[in-house]
């Protein structure tokens, strides 16, 4: 069974929306399209961190905190413009 383990989830959802907005606006600086908004970042970032802490929890059965959260928030958050660009064909932020 998959565990979200690499994500400290007793952050609270302020902790996570702190976490999906620097996560979705480091993935949109990286990615080349510049900041989105704040919705569009919050979105690709809570988003984001699923996708990284299922893909993070295969490897890791531990706890990271709160950088550690920010961290796999923003390597799901690049998954996810890698998936959306790759569909849509476009270079349009998220």
């Amino acid at each position: 069974m998959v565990e979200f383990a690499a994500i400290s989830w007793g952050i609270g959802i302020i902790g996570w929306i702190i976490v999906g907005l620097i996560a979705g606006w480091l993935a949109h600086m990286v990615a080349g399209s510049g900041g989105g908004n704040i919705i569009s970042d919050l979105i690709v970032g809570l988003i984001g961190a699923f996708i990284g802490g299922i893909i993070v929890g295969f490897f890791v059965n531990a706890t990271v905190g709160l950088i550690g959260s920010i961290v796999v928030a923003f390597i799901g958050a690049l998954i996810l413009t890698w998936i959306v660009r790759a569909i849509t064909g476009s270079r349009s932020p998220v």
